[in-house]
């Protein structure tokens, strides 16, 4: 068994194991989770040790022929792309398990789904067959359907159904390009590497209209201006640990497939530069103003998700080597600002009950330490510097100006924006009289500081040394951005 079979099989392992546990012995089942969230983030990162950076091909690669008559394998490999998502996605799902102390409902299915959910995500950033990527991108969706459908808030049905309802719809839109391509390859193969071989010498035209499929099925999860409906009410109502993972990974499952089919129609995806320029500013912009009128604080992150995104799909749209780096640091900024962001209003809604604005004041005397880290978290969403945001949105504003010149300083408007935002949701939870119904809220206890300070560490460390990172990508982007010829 290859290193990324064990990594994806893991978790499906301890989901047995938490099947085959008595349904009362919420401890036991609690641990088991822990440790198998624990272990495959060890693999995860342990492949840091013998990754080339030097590299831009697939790394690790395992190939076992599944029907070869209907052309679909077992295809799994890391590159610079996907490589990062996996770390990413391996340190959410372990936060996310962390941070579920309080579900005291059904916990065996509860930590069940959510292991099932980490393999299924796993499998995503993992795969390197279309027909495989497309099962995982499927599976996703049956534990975060129950998540959120069984676990949510007061509206959980709802939003459960229109989160299932629209990816599903775009995923017939991704069905019909996957099977356009597969046809049109000699021998019918699902293989990336052999589709992406045969796509680029398609017709202009031809590439723009599968490219479209694409980007519907994958914008809806990323999500883009005008199909991201389902994600405010999906964030507000799933419970926090299953925000982490919808924003922290979910958004990126999108963006990260976007990339795939980019380089696989390079001709259909620049001949739609203008079109993905434009949705990228209009999202980050929209995203930006609704975050601003938010009182509700999960409708705010969630809102400024959108906009974030839209600075992972300027980069993307640019085509060139600063602009898809932005757009995979911005991929994991956000992974870590969001998921610390969820993590420390979820903790604090548990210990208040209100999620609105206006009802908290000057918790900097009565919470300092969950003070200090959701400023942290507020200011690396406003990209300054010292955070990653700040590289990551560095990166995708040099290569959209390289691209379009002036037109990306509206760009810079989205961060005024969130930075409008951002400093009025710290000054109201942080300054002022203290509330008499706040006086008495416990800090952050210990389990709680840990999973906190992990994300907050990562955002500063990223910020500071974004180095080790940018090699991570280097390799990969700079091979990618060549098939563009910038």
């Amino acid at each position: 068994m290859g290193i990324l079979t064990l990594l994806l099989m893991l978790p499906l392992f301890g989901a047995a194991l938490v099947a085959a546990m008595p349904s009362d012995s919420e401890r036991a089942i609690r641990s088991i989770a822990l440790v198998t969230g624990l272990l495959t983030l060890a693999i995860a990162w342990g492949l840091l040790l013998s990754f080339d950076v030097q590299l831009h091909g697939m790394q690790f690669a395992e190939i076992h022929r599944w029907n070869p008559r209907m052309g679909t394998s077992f295809a799994l490999g890391v590159d610079g792309f996907s490589l990062p998502m996996v770390l990413l996605a391996t340190l959410l799902s372990f936060v996310a398990i962390l941070a579920s102390g309080n579900i005291r409902q059904s916990t065996k299915i509860y930590y069940l789904l959510m292991l099932v959910l980490e393999a299924a995500m796993l499998g995503v950033f993992l795969a390197q067959d279309w027909a495989l990527f497309y099962v995982f991108w499927e599976l996703t969706l049956i534990p975060l359907f129950f998540l959120i459908d069984r676990w949510g808030g007061a509206n959980r049905h709802g939003a459960a159904l229109n989160f299932f309802l629209y990816t599903m719809g775009g995923s017939v839109f991704l069905l019909i390009s996957l099977l356009v391509l597969f046809d049109i390859v000699p021998g019918h193969s699902f293989s990336m590497a052999e589709i992406a071989k045969v796509a680029a010498a398609l017709p202009e035209q031809t590439q723009v209209l599968i490219f479209l499929g694409f980007l519907l099925g994958f914008g809806v999860k990323m999500p883009i201006f005008p199909i991201h409906g389902w994600l405010p009410l999906a964030h507000v109502e799933a419970p926090s640990p299953v925000s982490i993972l919808l924003s922290g990974i979910l958004l990126k499952m999108g963006s990260y497939g976007l990339i795939r089919a980019t380089g696989t129609l390079p001709d259909g995806v620049s001949a739609l530069q203008g079109v993905l320029i434009a949705l990228a500013l209009v999202s980050l912009i929209y995203g930006g103003l609704l975050a601003w009128r938010q009182s509700d604080l999960k409708a705010m992150i969630a809102y400024s998700s959108v906009s974030h995104m839209g600075v992972v799909l300027v980069g993307i749209a640019a085509l060139n080597v600063a602009g898809l780096t932005g757009a995979v640091m911005q991929m994991v900024a956000h992974g870590l600002v969001a998921g610390a962001l969820f993590l420390l209003i979820g903790l604090m809604y548990e210990r208040t009950h209100t999620r609105n604005i206006d009802d908290y004041s000057s918790l900097v005397r009565v919470t300092p330490r969950f003070a200090v880290l959701t400023t942290l978290a507020f200011v690396a969403a406003v990209s300054l510097p010292g955070t990653v945001g700040f590289i990551a949105e560095l990166h995708a504003l040099i290569g959209g100006f390289q691209r379009w010149g002036w037109l990306v300083l509206l760009l810079s408007l989205g961060v005024m924006i969130s930075a409008a935002y951002a400093i009025r949701t710290v000054g109201r939870l942080f300054t002022g009289p203290v509330s008499a119904r706040m006086r008495h809220i416990p800090d952050l206890r210990g389990v709680e500081m840990v999973a906190a300070s992990v994300l907050t560490a990562g955002i500063v460390l990223l910020g500071l040394f974004p180095a080790p990172a940018l090699r991570l990508v280097s390799a990969s982007v700079s091979h990618f951005s060549s098939v563009f010829g910038v």
